[in-house]
């Protein structure tokens, strides 16, 4: 069952503030999300992490406070099922990172080759589930849940 699900990694990066990064994706229109991607044949998901900041944000100026203690998935919806990946998948499965931004926001871009992101900006955690696609608010919940105790401690 679990190669019905396309292995990836998330990220969720917090700036100086302890503020998450998220963008908005060209298609389609208002949907946000942190970055994510897939892991290729034979890669390993710290490696999938930092090819994965560098396509979509531009940037792996940062340092690996955690990850998730395990993987996290997410089905695709129905009308997109066929559509995404060929059909090949019936959702993704996911090693979620926790980051802390070292950089300038600058430092970010999003119109990179193959850009997925029209526009960023940074939000408080505990925003994210209200902001992303109904079909990832579990999963999210999931990430804020670990990440928070996390967060909550280096804030003491």
């Amino acid at each position: 069952m679990s190669n019905l699900y396309r292995l990836g990694i998330g990220m969720m990066m917090l700036n100086s503030k302890n503020k998450a990064f998220v963008a908005e994706r060209k298609k389609p229109k208002n949907a946000w999300q942190m970055p994510q991607g897939g892991i290729e044949m034979n890669e390993l998901p710290q490696d999938a992490l930092l090819r994965e900041a560098m396509e979509e944000i531009g940037t792996n100026n940062f340092h690996i406070i955690t990850e998730s203690s395990n993987w996290l998935k997410y089905d695709f919806p129905l009308k997109y099922k066929r559509k995404w990946f060929g059909g090949k998948y019936i959702g993704q499965k996911q090693k979620w990172f926790l980051l802390n931004f070292l950089g300038d926001d600058d430092e970010i871009n999003i119109n990179t080759v193959g850009a997925e992101f029209v526009s960023w900006k940074w939000i408080d955690v505990n925003e994210l589930e209200e902001m992303i696609v109904d079909f990832k608010k579990e999963m999210y919940r999931n990430i804020v849940s670990e990440f928070n105790t996390v967060i909550l401690k280096d804030l003491k």
